[in-house]
Formats: C-alpha cells, structure tokens, sequence
C-alpha cells in the first residue's frame, strides 16, 4: 500500500471526483490517518449530488469547487496535486456525440494543464485509457511503447484520438512548461461503486447475476482485456503520483484477469448465478452503432508500473464479489 504522508499538508485537486474513480481517490484522501491532514478539492458540477455521495466522510478539510472542467478557470488556489480523472465514459456517446467526447476531452484537459500551471504544483497525473493502443489483433504483451492503429475516421474513435491527443498536450506542458504531469494508461475498472444502472457490459453481467437473468452478448465475446478492481487502481494512480518520471505513461491492469467478454461471462453465471444464469449469443452485425470498440486483445503489460512498488491484490472473481455487494446494497 502506498505511503500517502508525504502528501500531508498539501492540497490536492480530483477533477472528476463525484465519478467512480474520482470518489474513491477522494475517500482514500480524506481518511488518511496521517500526523497531517490532506486538504481534498473536489471538482464537481452537481455541489449538492456531491455532497450526499460524500456525507460518510469528514467534511473539515473536504472543498467543493463547482465547475465543469471545461470552464475552470487557471486561479491559484495554492493547489500542490492534481489528479485529471474527468471524462465522458459511456461508450454510446462515443458515437452518438462524438464531437461532444472530443471537445470536452481536449479543452477540459488543456483547462486543466493550465491550472496546473499557475498553482505552486509537485505532480499532476492524467487518467487515460488502454483505448489510446487501437485494436490489438494478437495475444502479445501491450508496453507503453506500443504502436496504435486507431482508425480516424470512425466516430467511435472519438474517444480513443482524444485521449491520445490529450497525452500528447501532457508532454507538451511538461517540455515546454515543466508541468509534471504523469499518464496512467487505464484498463477497463470497476468493483466497489459502480452504480447499479452503469450501462457498461460488466455491470450488465452483475445485475444479470443479481437478478437471475440469462446474460445476453450482442457479440461473440471474442474480444479479450485486463480489468482492475477500482481499490487496485487507486494505489496505482497515486504510486504514479509520488513516484512516477515526469512526461512518462504507465499502463494500470491485473495481468492475471486477462481472458475473453465470453469467458468472464460464463465466470460470472457459474460464480454468481446459483444455477440459474446462462450465456447467451445474439450477435449484432453493426456492433459501432452500440459503442462498442472492434473485437481486439488488449493484453497489457504493467511492468513498468511494478518497478515503482504497485502490485495488484485483487482477482477479477474478487473484483465480481465487490461489485454484486455493493450494487445489491445500492439499488435503485
């Protein structure tokens, strides 16, 4: 677990932080048991949804700035870490409102770097995505070096390009402005905290389990990723933080969860469905229309990341676990 008492005392920004990783980044600070408390700047637009998610946690060292990233403002607030967890992540939007992805990516982020710049910052970490590689076609090991095939001219690549544009401006304000900012390069999250209508393909298998019904693919499942419980993903975004190089991207997966959509799936029926789930196919032949990315094998490799003391606790079954505990205790 990482030592966060080198953080006490200071301020730090969540942008992004009434969203499931934003939370848990701000209740992670906010709890510190340190000699020092953390000052947590919450970035939200909804002041009073933002309470209520954060009304279990102390409120003396917990402030709430009100805004779209879009529109924040460079002030110096004394801000000494940021990190950028805002971002469009339904997967429909992607190709329903492509040039809405895009904007809100490019200008929040570049709102943000500059923030960045005026405030007395020791470290900036930008939350970026596994999407940045494309469509990998082959089992092999994903480092950061890898090369993308991301097709431009797709809509659904609005998501992807923009975030790849936005490490681009990353290690632009850290050459031209010595901003130093880090990228984690996110695999597919999730476990304690995820609402239970997130429409994302593992809170449907979940609710699935919950609810005894059969789980339905719209494609043959082929497609094979990590995942990293939303707990794993926290150390590993402030072990990137503390000791990751400036201008510098890490990759954030449990390697041991790769396997296959359809695979996870018959994971959970047998796990979770007490004999009443099975797996089913219906295939889709416009799977894009749905936001759903072309069958790839993101297998990352995070041994860049382990060089810095992060190691994954948390098997994709316990991850499951988590996630079916928490929804059932949250349904709405």
């Amino acid at each position: 677990m990482i030592d966060l008492s080198e953080l006490e005392g200071s301020k730090v920004l969540i942008t992004g932080a009434s969203g499931l990783i934003g939370k848990a980044l701000v209740k992670k600070l906010v709890l510190h048991n340190g000699e020092n408390h953390i000052d947590v700047y919450a970035l939200v637009r909804n002041e009073n949804k933002a309470r209520v998610a954060f009304s279990d946690l102390p409120q003396e060292h917990l402030h709430y700035l009100v805004c779209d990233v879009c529109s924040l403002m460079p002030q110096d607030l004394g801000i000494n870490y940021v990190i950028h967890a805002a971002s469009k992540t339904a997967s429909k939007e992607f190709v329903t409102e492509p040039v809405e992805v895009i904007f809100n990516s490019v200008y929040g982020t570049k709102n943000l770097l500059e923030f960045s710049r005026v405030n007395p910052v020791k470290g900036v970490v930008y939350l970026s995505t596994m999407e940045v590689y494309g469509t990998p076609e082959t089992d092999e090991k994903i480092y950061e070096f890898h090369p993308s095939n991301i097709d431009t001219m797709s809509a659904r690549s609005s998501y992807p390009e923009s975030k790849r544009l936005c490490e681009s401006l990353c290690a632009a304000y850290a050459s031209e402005y010595k901003v130093p900012v880090k990228v984690v390069r996110l695999t597919q999250t999730f476990g304690e905290g995820v609402e239970y209508n997130d429409a994302r393909v593992f809170a449907e298998f979940a609710r699935c389990a919950i609810e005894g019904r059969d789980i339905v693919l719209k494609t043959k499942g082929e497609t094979k990723r990590n995942y990293i419980d939303v707990g794993d993903a926290v150390e590993a975004i402030f072990t990137v933080l503390l000791k990751g190089a400036e201008g510098e991207a890490y990759n954030v997966a449990n390697e041991d969860t790769y396997c296959s959509i359809y695979e996870m799936a018959q994971m959970v029926a047998k796990e979770f469905g007490e004999g009443k789930v099975k797996v089913q196919i219906e295939a889709n032949s416009d799977i894009e229309k749905l936001g759903y990315a072309k069958t790839l094998k993101m297998n990352l490799s995070t041994d860049k990341l382990k060089q810095l003391g992060w190691i994954p606790q948390t098997s994709l079954i316990k991850c499951y676990k988590k996630l079916i505990a928490y929804m059932k205790q949250n349904i709405r």
